[in-house]
């Protein structure tokens, strides 16, 4: 028996795959644009730094504006020729009584100077010699001293500045030590050096007067030489307080170290202003000036021992009483 037939069956489609002409690209998302208010936990550092980048880009681009602006450059070329002819104008009337020039020899130390100057000031008693070291000036001529740093026995400002800036700190010092220190007191003691300086410098403009030296580099070692007692005196009040137990520079120890530094002191000055006061030859440009008379001669001697022993005596009591 024949099975039965159902006829053709139709024909099996299968799914023809589509092709795609183009293959979409993947792209990342953009940034996220930083929003103008943020969180209180945001970074404000850096929104100050963005402001202050963009505020100096600003202010470049106005400054490069104003700069090529005619106007503004000739008023910076008004201000640099004012500026010049001001200055110019202030050294030549400063020079008319003080020639600042004239003080940078006094500057010109080293190391091994201000330690050897510093022996020499506390222990004058074996030093040899006194005299100092000469160079022929520009022309040949003789009387030309050369500065501190090539020789031992030139004065120097060096150490007499910074001698009295370290009088008046110790003495401060002692003071907040002892417990009585006050704010006046740091004042109080660098007006009292201050005075005695410009007290001291009046005698001897005065003695410089009267005993006809007219030589401005002279007056110059005269006021150096006046600084020296500061180091004798800074000796005397650390030793003094030491040794008496914060007492101050009273009872036998201070007076036998006053006395000490204060003889120390007169002898250098004594040996030191020799040349100064008792020239013995006449010189250049500079030089020792010639004695004119024995009665001159006796009037610089007698100036030099009062102002070595009397003087610095005074001024050095008055300024260890801390």
């Amino acid at each position: 028996m024949n099975p039965p037939s159902y006829g053709h069956s139709p024909p099996l489609h299968h799914p023809v795959p589509q092709h795609v002409s183009s293959v979409p690209q993947l792209r990342s998302p953009p940034p996220p644009v930083p929003s103008q208010q943020q969180s209180g936990y945001g970074n404000p550092y850096q929104q100050q730094q963005q402001q202050g980048g963009a505020s100096a880009n600003n202010f470049l681009g106005q400054y490069g504006q104003l700069m090529n602006d005619p106007t503004a450059q000739v008023a910076a070329q008004f201000g640099q020729t004012a500026f010049k002819h001001g200055q110019e104008y202030l050294e030549q009337n400063v020079n008319r009584w003080f020639n600042f020039a004239t003080l940078k020899p006094y500057f010109q130390v080293t190391n091994s100077y201000v330690i050897n100057k510093l022996y020499i000031v506390l222990f004058p008693w074996r030093h040899k010699p006194w005299s100092r070291k000469q160079t022929p000036g520009p022309n040949g001529q003789e009387g030309w001293f050369q500065p501190p740093r090539d020789d031992i026995n030139s004065p120097d400002m060096y150490i007499p500045v910074m001698a009295v800036v370290t009088y008046v700190l110790l003495s401060t010092l002692i003071s907040g030590l002892r417990g009585e220190f006050q704010p006046e007191v740091l004042g109080k003691t660098a007006s009292t050096a201050l005075v005695v300086v410009i007290i001291e410098m009046l005698v001897l403009k005065l003695g410089c007067y009267l005993l006809g030296i007219s030589n401005q580099s002279q007056l110059l070692d005269l006021i150096a030489y006046s600084g020296y007692k500061f180091v004798g005196m800074i000796a005397t009040i650390a030793i003094a307080e030491l040794a008496n137990g914060g007492q101050g520079t009273g009872g036998w120890v201070g007076w036998a170290i006053f006395s000490y530094t204060f003889l120390a002191n007169s002898l250098f000055l004594m040996r030191s202003l020799k040349y100064v006061l008792l020239p013995e030859s006449s010189g250049g440009v500079g030089g020792p000036m010639a004695t004119d008379s024995r009665a001159k001669r006796s009037q610089r001697t007698q100036f030099l021992f009062a102002y070595s022993y009397l003087v610095q005596f005074v001024f050095m009591w008055a300024l260890t009483r801390v």
